[in-house]
């Protein structure tokens, strides 16, 4: 669901169309979310957070999940925690061992971790929709631990709402230009509209549970 997806033109061209391919996942790896970090920045500061690791611990991480969309090699872990221990948003100490190789381990700091829930915090818009399910996403995997089940939900409830109204808008260009395109043009098109179906219908099954949660 986070790879290519397809966008369309506004209904204002009408003899025209656009398909717009977002890679979200490693694009938005290179995009600087802020001053501060990457989003691969952001990824480090999730997985430290929840548990003080290794560059080599998180290197594994990386290289057998899908973390490793969010990072464009394996070579780059390590560089960004330099960055981020610079910046001071976490802090490496070196363990004791009897190895002849030293691990150094990652923990994160007050700023890291704020820097973190301020990500968290940001609300869910329609461009983050249109353009950054894969952030979305990771933002998610991170929240109970950071935040708590109720900012969890109140992100569910955001992220459904914006996919609610984007929906419509695609289904509506597609009634009024489908007719028009190529099959191939159509039938990409069609792909995008029912990965979106899924991915709300996902929100709203997950909203569901975490307010099954709280009642329970």
């Amino acid at each position: 669901m986070d790879g290519h997806h397809f966008l369309a033109a506004p209904l204002g061209e009408p003899h025209r169309f656009r398909l717009r391919i977002d890679s979200t996942l490693r694009n938005n790896t290179l995009r600087t979310m802020n001053e501060n970090s990457s989003l691969l920045g952001f990824a480090l500061l999730g997985l430290l957070h929840e548990q003080p690791q290794s560059g080599y611990d998180l290197r594994k991480v990386f290289a057998q999940t899908a973390m490793g969309s969010f990072s464009d090699s394996p070579g780059a872990i390590y560089p960004a925690l330099g960055r981020l221990e610079s910046r001071g948003m976490v802090r490496g100490t070196v363990e004791d061992s009897t190895s002849l190789r030293k691990r150094r381990v990652f923990k994160v700091t007050a700023k890291g971790a704020a820097a973190l829930r301020a990500w968290l915090k940001r609300p869910v818009t329609r461009d983050d929709v249109v353009r950054r399910i894969g952030e979305l996403m990771l933002r998610f995997a991170f929240m109970d631990e950071a935040l708590g089940a109720e900012r969890t939900t109140d992100f569910l409830r955001e992220y459904a709402g914006q996919l609610a109204e984007y929906v419509p808008s695609l289904k509506e260009f597609h009634r009024a230009q489908a007719a028009k395109m190529p099959m191939s043009a159509r039938l990409a098109f069609e792909s995008g509209i029912e990965e979106y179906e899924v991915r709300l219908k996902w929100a709203r099954s997950s909203l569901a549970a975490y307010e099954k949660g709280k009642r329970g």
